[in-house]
């Protein structure tokens, strides 16, 4: 028991020194010294000459341990310490950790660039496509599959962010792209303008949210890449150009939804509409109810999106309409408090703190205590009840059940400004993948898109997948930017757009391993099973490149069928011909005929 001690206090020892700590010098009890028998003493029997064996072999060791423990100590709260896997050395102070919001994707590069002008941005893509450095276009990191990141080097315009110029009358403004969201939005509510659509958060650059193709939700409404009227690019080959629908067309719908591969986005003119107030309202619904009355939501309002609750019937519906003048908002109140509506939650988490963390010291820590769990919002107690156990699939549907109670309760309407009605609280960081598909046209709905939703409601219960809520689904009219997945030349077309999703309510690796070995065998079970029979592509922001060769050779081949692969790569050529604007990820989908 002593020898098993004393060989891990030397693991231990070994390993924190490893980590440079420098723990306090401490006075810890010399081994035994092992008295020698003299030579005039009686020969030793055989047992004796064994005993002497293991106690030679004892001290041995014993000095050995004293030797490695005094050579190598460590301070008493050291064992208490979590070790940190691979990081035994601080980092570099040149060196930048940029990752996204979620923590799924990380690089670490020491060329991140932020201009301060449109003449340092010109500067730094000549400069850089002359020494054939890259500089990655990266916009807030949001994305989930990490589009901008790239080791090599990255550039951000999170310093041009002003408002150039707004055209009232035409309800037209012009932006520097590093500009966000929610400051644009805010910016030019005093002119009474408003962005067109918006997704789920605001947080977003414009530049970075055209690129990849974003959208909100409503049948009647495009991505938010058909709002760009002119652009102001920063090619490495041929300098600052500008784009529009009168000067080059062609350039200019295929750069709108470029994925950061064409040029730095630094400018663009944005068609926006007048700032209004909307009604929003939420209810608790059925497929059945849905399938009744699905063509009459899409028609008749303005924003809808359905939430999906995986292993039971519910199915959220949330319409939102500009106020009517005459009638002003509905009058309305709700039948239960906040607190009625989080009971089922709350009543849960305390159940089943009881039932995996039963030790006294973890169930009263102050993270448990019930006055703090009351102050949380339902995505936060959902994060911290999938945490207890985010695989176990009786778990997570009691833990669905649980929402579907709260959403029921929640029922009733909103009314505020577009930009603060149209937001969601998507919850803590996630795995998600969304897809896009087409479904039928405005005038007469295909209804294919409720059969997504059914098919894979039944592969979750079929394979038994921990499905946590909600399966997201939103519509979008079409786009004519060619690499958009919405992309259709038919005015009238609309798409369905579903996302699942899986959180990652932990920091602890293991656990965040294992809930993404799981999403992603989620994620491909409705790959194999829906996207071709739908015709369903995944969102750019969205899309996670295939780590075997034959899977990747798939994806770029079926990519190839439903966007022009070949007029980007050439566009990609002409424009970065050193390909200092690419990573990892357009390199993999978009292979040029001299890369593999």
């Amino acid at each position: 028991m002593q020898t098993s001690l004393r060989l891990r206090r030397t693991l231990q020892s070994l390993h924190h020194h490893r980590l440079n700590l420098k723990p306090p010098i401490t006075n810890h009890p010399s081994p035994s010294i092992i008295r020698t028998l003299s030579t005039t003493s009686p020969p030793p029997s055989s047992s004796d000459a064994e005993f002497r064996k293991y106690v030679g072999y004892a001290a041995l060791l014993a000095f050995c341990g004293a030797a490695t423990y005094y050579s190598f100590p460590f301070s008493d709260n050291a064992k208490h310490k979590k070790a940190h896997i691979f990081r035994y050395a601080p980092l570099p102070e040149d060196l930048h950790t940029v990752s996204n919001w979620s923590g799924t994707h990380e690089v670490q590069t020491r060329n991140f660039h932020q201009p301060e002008t449109i003449v340092d941005l010109e500067n730094l893509v000549k400069d850089s496509n002359d020494k054939r450095a890259k500089i990655r276009p990266v916009g807030s990191g949001l994305s989930p599959n990490g589009i901008g990141l790239a080791r090599a080097g990255m550039v951000n315009l999170a310093l041009l962010d002003k408002v150039l110029e707004v055209d009232k009358e035409k309800k037209r403004v012009r932006v520097q792209a590093g500009i966000r969201v929610q400051q644009l939005v805010d910016e030019i509510k005093e002119y009474g303008l408003t962005l067109q659509n918006f997704a789920s958060i605001r947080e977003q650059q414009i530049g970075g949210i055209l690129q990849v193709g974003a959208h909100g939700t409503g049948a009647k409404l495009p991505p938010i890449d058909e709002q760009v009227i002119s652009m102001k690019l920063v090619t490495p080959a041929k300098g600052t150009i500008e784009l529009s629908k009168e000067k080059d067309p062609e350039l200019f719908y295929l750069a709108r939804c470029g994925l950061g591969g064409l040029g730095v986005v630094a400018e663009v003119t944005l068609q926006c509409v007048e700032r209004q107030e909307l009604v929003e309202h939420t209810a608790l619904s059925n497929i059945k109810e849905i399938k009744k009355n699905h063509k009459k939501l899409l028609s008749e309002n303005k924003h809808v999106k359905y939430l999906y609750i995986p292993y039971t019937d519910s199915v959220v519906v949330v319409t939102c309409n500009p106020v009517s003048k005459w009638k002003g908002p509905p009058k309305f109140k709700p039948k239960y408090t906040k607190d009625e509506a989080m009971h089922d939650a709350r009543d849960l988490y305390k159940e089943c703190l009881t039932k995996y963390r039963a030790d006294e010291i973890t169930a009263k820590s102050p993270e448990n205590n019930e006055q703090v769990i009351n102050e949380l919002s339902f995505t936060e107690l959902r994060d911290k009840l999938l945490a207890l156990d985010p695989l176990n699939k009786d778990h997570v549907i009691k833990v669905n059940q649980a929402e579907a109670e709260f959403w029921r309760k929640s029922e009733g309407y909103r009314v505020g400004w577009a930009d603060e009605i149209l937001g969601f609280d998507c919850g803590g960081q996630q795995w998600v993948s969304e897809t896009c598909f087409p479904a039928g046209t405005f005038a007469k709905p295909s209804m294919n898109d409720l059969e997504y939703i059914e098919e894979l409601k039944k592969l979750i219960e079929k394979e038994k997948v921990p499905a946590p809520a909600p399966i997201e689904q939103r519509w979008s009219a079409r786009s004519q930017s060619p690499m958009s997945p919405a992309y259709s030349s038919a005015e009238d077309d609309i798409f369905s757009w579903v996302g699942i999703i899986m959180y990652l309510p932990t920091m602890d690796a293991r656990q965040r391993k294992e809930i993404t070995e799981e999403f992603f065998h989620y994620r491909h079970l409705t790959q194999s099973q829906l996207w071709d029979r739908y015709s369903a592509y995944e969102h750019w922001a969205k899309i996670e490149v295939p780590k075997g060769k034959e899977e990747l050779a798939a994806l770029q081949e079926r990519l190839k069928k439903r966007f022009p692969v070949d007029s980007y790569n050439k566009a990609r050529k002409e424009l970065d011909p050193n390909r200092i604007l690419s990573n990892n990820i357009l390199e993999k989908l978009f292979p040029l005929s001299d890369t593999v």
